[in-house]
């Protein structure tokens, strides 16, 4: 019962202690046809009152369990396409290398598909090693890559 009063307080006190934000903006013209906007009313002349829709930036992010795979040091994950030469070249590469790593085509595989739109993909591969990330393929990238995400 004392947990329950002491989170009823916490709510209670963080609405008090919100402060609540409104403003008007104004745009109007001058005599030279200049256009203005202001948070405050001007004295004469036409004055619109103009509705501000706020710029809000949603984070990118790809799956959390891709993340969570690209986060394990020695997980790689790759994005490709069935028609993609390189993708070839680098599925052939990790496999004589013995490199464990996930694939996900980007277009049979809805994971595949939202997680290269996030990445803001625009060609395939896109390599995921760790925190690191590769558009196309080097084997001599590859390995630094690789290098420094096991270190």
């Amino acid at each position: 019962m004392a947990l329950y009063r002491f989170w009823i307080g916490v709510v209670v006190s963080t609405c008090l202690l919100t402060p609540v934000v409104y403003g008007e903006i104004y745009k109007w013209v001058d005599e030279s046809g200049k256009v203005h906007f202001s948070d405050k009313k001007p004295g004469g002349g036409v004055v619109e009152q103009v509705e501000v829709k706020v710029n809000t930036i949603t984070s990118l992010s790809i799956s959390e369990s891709s993340f969570l795979d690209a986060l394990d040091r020695r997980q790689v994950v790759m994005y490709s396409a069935v028609w993609c030469g390189v993708c070839k070249k680098a599925r052939r590469y990790f496999q004589q290398q013995g490199i464990s790593f996930k694939e996900y085509d980007i277009e049979k595989s809805r994971k595949g598909r939202q997680d290269f739109a996030k990445l803001n993909g625009r060609g395939v591969p896109i390599i995921l090693v760790g925190k690191q990330q590769m558009s196309g393929f080097s084997a001599d990238r590859f390995q630094r890559m690789y290098a420094e995400a096991i270190r």
